[in-house]
């Protein structure tokens, strides 16, 4: 499997992206999958991109969930991920029925409309509602199984909010890696979960695991102004890095 494993072109470049993929989660507590699946869609199959970063999530279980799940509000996040867990599979299988081109296209529209909505600064007044949070999860689970950008619609959710930034950091850090953890296991169950995906994923535990505990000592709330300017960065160059027409 090692031997098999070398073989995968540019193996070198995804496991570079998942250590800059891990130090920007680990500090601003986003921004892990919209770096990582603009770059590592160029050397891997979309399906199994998805996959591997799935099982990389392994990673954050045991780095930066075990801080931010006592500071998360952790009834509300629980509720998001189960709701999240439903709608998954359905995008998953649009994942799998669709074009790779059309897919490809698709993860980096995710990417660059999420950028923009983040660097616009809007934010709401209202108390999220259970409506609201239902709703927010349902669609979370729908884009991230069709695009593997879990993402995207709770990091508007969390960041547009009024919620201070340690909570808004803790519950995004929850979310987004028990979700994303759940991926592997309901890819498997449509076929789509490739030994090769478990291996390269397994690979990128070291990187990414590495690189969140870097950026969760790099954390400090007084500084968040930088940290999410910098995340804004590498976002925009992972989404020029991953133009298809740069192939």
């Amino acid at each position: 499997m090692a031997g098999d494993l070398l073989q995968v072109t540019g193996l070198g470049w995804v496991f570079l992206i998942a250590l800059i993929s891990g130090i920007v989660y680990g500090f601003a507590g986003f921004g892990a999958a919209l770096i990582f699946m603009p770059v590592a869609t160029i050397f891997l199959p979309i399906e199994t991109a998805v996959a591997a970063f799935a099982v990389s999530a392994i990673a954050s279980l045991l780095t930066v969930v075990p801080r931010a799940w006592g500071q998360a509000d952790r009834k509300g996040v629980s509720l998001m991920i189960l709701i999240a867990a439903v709608t998954l599979p359905i995008g998953l299988y649009i994942l799998r029925s669709n074009d790779v081109a059309i897919m490809r296209w698709a993860v980096l529209a995710v990417a660059c409309l999420t950028l923009i909505a983040l660097m616009s600064g809007w934010r709401y007044t209202a108390k999220p509602t259970l409506a609201m949070r239902s709703g927010v999860a349902a669609a979370t689970g729908l884009v991230g199984g069709a695009t593997g950008l879990v993402g995207p619609v709770m990091i508007l959710f969390q960041l547009s909010g009024q919620d201070s930034v340690a909570r808004s950091r803790a519950n995004t850090i929850v979310f987004l890696t028990f979700t994303g953890f759940l991926t592997a296991p309901l890819m498997y169950f449509q076929g789509m979960l490739s030994a090769e995906a478990v291996a390269i994923g397994l690979f990128l535990i070291l990187p990414y695991g590495v690189g969140a505990r870097i950026g969760q000592a790099l954390f400090d709330p007084t500084r968040q102004v930088l940290y999410r300017n910098v995340a804004y960065g590498i976002i925009f160059a992972a989404i020029v890095l991953g133009l298809p027409v740069t192939d």
